[in-house]
């Protein structure tokens, strides 16, 4: 560990993930999830518009957030944890107090959104990349910027992202084609394509930052995760260039599409999910070697997963669930007691002779510990700053929202154990009216701004979604089987005035036609 930053240098072991370590329930179907910048919190975003934030540590729900109409499809922090930024398919985008719970603002568009990110150092800036439509970044006093590209650039549904500081938005489009932009003020610096083979392009689908180092990596439709050198690319300015990347990824044998990518917390590793199942694979970013497979359950589709910043944990949303993989621990009391021993059975313990004595005997070295005062005033309250998570360029970091503080919830006592009284009863329906009322003031203070785009119109209210047709029940066809005809009998049915006699096996022929003739006979 490094004294003066506090970082760990080495961990003489695996740095990832390598077994599942449970999952998060939340109530609703989830659909993607974001770690803030410490890790101690994350955010999942729900199907039915809601946004539910965990406590890591304690696994527990810190807060719910009622944000959206439709689903959220995508969810962003601000650099200290006091901001939320959620974008849904309902054409919105709401910026959240995560501390007291509040919508500030709302933004409307007219189209649905694929991808929102707060900058990583301001807190007043987000990118939002909407659906067909170019991406924009906007503050939050209300000034909106459009990232402009060329005639050959221009192509709908464009994924960008800002880098790791902030100072470039990088963009990457269906031909293959990146382009870098200042963030200041949206002029193209640089821009290369990603090629297949010789001269074949292939799709851009999503572009992820290292936290540390300038690495970042291109997930594209031919199955194969390329990462490049930020520095590289950064020096190369003007005309397109053509960049080799310094690693690619891939899965040789099942031809794997990838559904999100994502670095871990130190860079050194890459995770990548499937498109096909809930499958993670995890690369080694110096060598390139797959080092891991992390296998779901059988059945799930992945939808989106997330490292965690500074520990090796993994966040996957996979059929509306959180999973979390985090590294399998054995327990070693010895760490704690050089002389303890783990003991298969029961033995009989010899005890010292002054082991339990008041004063002991035999001690002839005094400890340090005596002559130190027994008042020692601590200070409990001031947080010093981590300077691991303190960039270089950046000097003061101010105050930052680790967790969130939440209220008890009181359950119903038993019948007759507590019985309320009718002033207690009063205060509490005025506390829900209270709490009601202030609920209706937050709706009416967000602040609602409209993103405008030439020649898209903004609906007044959220549209409907599509729903999805429904099954087509499998034609039975019903077959008729004839009855069967009744068989006749072939005999003749015998007389009725005459007893049908069956011959007894046991007579002879002569005794039979006596007793034949005596029938006729009466």
């Amino acid at each position: 560990i490094n004294a003066e930053y506090g970082e760990l240098l080495e961990t003489f072991g695996n740095s990832y993930p390598d077994d599942a370590d449970g999952i998060l329930e939340s109530g609703s179907m989830s659909l993607t999830c974001a770690f803030n910048r410490h890790g101690s919190l994350l955010a999942a975003g729900s199907n039915d518009g809601r946004i539910v934030i965990f406590d890591i540590i304690t696994r527990g729900i810190s807060r719910f957030l009622q944000a959206h109409v439709h689903p959220v499809c995508s969810l962003s922090w601000s650099r200290n944890g006091f901001k939320l930024l959620s974008g849904s398919m309902d054409w919105t985008i709401s910026v959240w107090e995560v501390l007291k719970g509040e919508c500030l603002y709302r933004y409307r568009f007219p189209s649905p959104i694929l991808r929102v990110q707060f900058h990583p150092i301001e807190t007043d800036m987000f990118l939002v990349c909407p659906m067909r439509l170019r991406p924009v970044v906007v503050k939050i006093d209300g000034e909106q910027r459009h990232l402009k590209f060329d005639e050959e650039g221009g192509e709908q549904n464009i994924f960008a992202s800002f880098d790791r500081l902030g100072n470039r938005i990088f963009t990457g489009n269906s031909r293959g084609k990146v382009l870098v932009f200042e963030s200041s003020t949206l002029e193209i610096l640089t821009s290369f394509q990603v090629t297949t083979g010789s001269s074949a392009t292939t799709g851009i689908k999503s572009i992820e930052f290292a936290r540390k180092g300038s690495n970042f990596l291109v997930n594209s439709s031919d199955r194969i995760i390329r990462v490049y050198d930020g520095d590289l690319v950064k020096s190369t300015k003007g005309e397109p260039q053509q960049i080799e990347p310094v690693q690619k990824l891939q899965d040789l044998v099942n031809r794997t599409q990838w559904k999100k990518c994502c670095f871990s917390g130190d860079a050194e590793f890459i995770c990548a999910g499937s498109s096909r199942q809930h499958d993670l694979y995890i690369w080694d970013m110096a060598h390139g070697n797959l080092v891991k497979i992390l296998h779901g359950q059988k059945g799930e589709h992945l939808l989106d997963v997330v490292w965690h910043p500074n520990r090796p944990i993994i966040a996957s949303v996979a059929s509306g669930v959180v999973s979390v993989w985090a590294q399998t621990h054995s327990e070693n009391w010895s760490a704690y007691a050089p002389n303890f021993k783990e003991l298969d059975e029961n033995e009989e313990y010899e005890e010292r002779e002054s082991e339990f004595d008041i004063e002991d005997e035999d001690k002839s070295i005094e400890d340090k510990d005596e002559n130190m005062e027994d008042n020692i005033d601590v200070d409990v309250v001031t947080c010093d700053p981590i300077k691991a998570y303190i960039d270089s360029d950046i000097e003061d970091e101010g105050p930052v929202l680790t967790f969130i503080p939440i209220t008890p919830e009181i359950e119903d006592p038993e019948d007759g154990f507590w019985a309320m009284t009718e002033e207690e009863v009063q205060n509490l329906e005025k506390l829900k009216l209270e709490e009601k009322k202030r609920e209706e003031e937050l709706q009416k203070n967000t602040k609602i701004v409209d993103v405008a785009y030439e020649g898209h119109e903004i609906p007044a209210e959220p549209p409907e979604l599509t729903p999805l047709p429904p099954k087509k029940e499998p034609k039975v066809k019903v077959v008729k089987v004839p009855t069967p005809k009744p068989v006749k009998d072939t005999l003749p049915p015998p007389p009725i005035d005459v007893p049908l006699d069956i011959p007894d096996i046991d007579k002879s022929p002569s005794e039979f036609v006596e007793e034949k003739m005596q029938v006729d006979e009466t």
